[in-house]
């Protein structure tokens, strides 16, 4: 794979040239100001040289995959840290967020009785735009903390500077990751039996286990069944592996454009951080760098789509970023809140149904629904969640159209950060282990508790069928 642009118009003529440096013309938002550019350029140059981390094939295939789920035959799961740490660089941190949402995705197969698109925020997840340029503890006011590979979490001036030799951490700790995580996927540590073995540990130590020990005895059921008649995992690859792949938002746009690269087999540019990266609320602006940025890319994309987004203006967003209406191509990641998705989202729904447009919709019930306690820390309930993903269904459900997955903040470490769950972690509980810098997650039980609702939801609700869909 090729390091050099294609400097050509996209499919649909736009007389703009695209380039993967061509977002530096257009008004940027959510990047930092590196104090010292000649360093910065140092950087970037070392990156533009460095191996691909994914290549485009692998794109290509998620991207048949989304548009498996685009026609109603699939599900997304899409999970990981709200911004993965430097520091939790580790084998054991890695391999416990891969387990909890390989546990999610079996018990939402069977849930949905279609197969599930897993997707992880790993392997990059490592920016956060914040809604402030400033942060103020105290008598001190200093740059907030973007994430670790722009600046640092400690509240020090130091700390606060932002350094591009971070984003080369970022790049040697992706591909670490992506190393374990590869191996994970197809070395027999995804192997249903296994998967299946820890989700009736989880249904032992739950104080719902009752409810959920139904759908757990129906997967048991089919997997003896499967083994006599010879399914094995060492006769079926498909019970031992698993394809596994990863996402992060693109939002420092510097390391993106060092690691986009030209696929030697088709011509096309590559963004090559990721399998799957999407443009945050926050940076959605048409005429904004990371649309000009992310129009360009073949990757399978996705647009986060907050309560402030109007229809006309979703309308030609999916215009610019998919103009061929390519299935797979472009995943809309509804963030509404619980408390708006009923005025906001129904109507949202509807006008990209009419267009015609060939869309994944994911629901992200994390980042509307963050709120603060007394004490000023930040916390999401889990009702709120939950009670976000059954409006989503609703909506699909009286739409006719298809909810293609869940987005969601969780780690497989035993936090306490959100509050609620069968255990009602309350907010007198967030001190326990309170350990993120940026927003709440579920910890590793409420994340499969989310999976087991999520999977009552899809089996009581009367969707339509996957033929159904295709036919439409």
């Amino acid at each position: 794979m090729s390091q050099t642009g294609n400097n050509r118009p996209l499919e649909n003529g736009t007389a703009d040239l695209w380039t993967p440096a061509s977002w530096r013309n257009k008004p940027v938002r959510q990047i930092p100001a590196y104090p010292d550019v000649e360093r910065l350029a140092a950087v970037e140059g070392r990156l533009r040289r460095y191996p691909p981390l994914v290549f485009a094939g692998e794109a290509r295939r998620l991207k048949a995959s989304l548009a498996e789920v685009a026609a109603g035959r699939a599900f997304v799961l899409q999970g990981g840290d709200c911004a993965e740490s430097y520091d939790d660089f580790t084998a054991n941190v890695i391999r416990d967020t891969f387990r909890v949402l390989l546990q999610m995705a079996v018990v939402l197969t069977f849930g949905s009785s279609v197969p599930v698109v897993k997707m992880g925020r790993m392997a990059g997840q490592y920016a956060k735009p914040r809604s402030a340029e400033m942060e103020t503890v105290g008598d001190e006011t200093l740059p907030s903390y973007r994430g670790d590979i722009i600046n640092g979490p400690a509240f020090t001036p130091e700390s606060r500077i932002p350094d591009p030799a971070r984003m080369e951490t970022g790049y040697f700790q992706s591909a670490g990751t992506l190393n374990l995580l590869r191996a994970f996927a197809t070395g027999g540590y995804a192997d249903l039996h296994s998967v299946h073995r820890w989700n009736l540990g989880f249904v032992e130590r739950s104080p719902l286990g009752a409810r959920y020990q139904d759908l757990a005895a129906r997967i048991d059921e089919t997997l003896n069944f499967m083994r006599a008649c010879g399914m094995t995992a060492e006769t079926a690859p498909q019970i031992r592996e698993t394809e596994f792949y990863t996402s992060h938002e693109a939002l420092l746009l510097p390391y993106e454009e060092a690691l986009a690269r030209v696929d030697s087999t088709t011509g096309d540019t590559y963004a090559c951080s990721a399998h799957f990266v999407w443009i945050g609320d926050r940076t959605r602006q048409l005429d904004g760098a990371h649309v000009e940025f992310m129009r360009g890319i073949k990757n399978p994309i996705g647009l986060k789509v907050g309560p402030s987004t109007e229809p006309e203006d979703l309308l030609r967003l999916i215009e610019t970023l998919n103009p061929t209406n390519e299935a797979g191509r472009l995943t809309l990641i509804s963030r509404m809140g619980v408390e708006k998705l009923e005025s906001k989202f129904p109507r949202l729904l509807r006008a990209v149904k009419e267009s015609g447009a060939n869309v994944v919709w994911l629901c992200d019930p994390m980042h509307g629904n963050t709120i603060s306690t007394s004490h000023g820390r930040k916390t999401r309930r889990f009702d709120a969640i939950l009670g976000e993903v059954r409006g989503f269904f609703e909506a699909h459900a009286a739409e006719g159209t298809w909810p293609g997955g869940i987005h969601v903040e969780m780690t497989g470490q035993d936090v306490t950060e959100c509050v609620g769950g069968a255990h009602r972690l309350t907010e007198a509980d967030l001190g326990r282990r309170y350990e993120s810098f940026c927003d709440p997650r579920l910890n590793a039980e409420q994340s499969l508790e989310l999976a087991f609702l999520v999977a009552e939801e899809l089996k009581a609700r009367r969707l339509p069928s996957a033929a159904a869909v295709a036919a439409e």
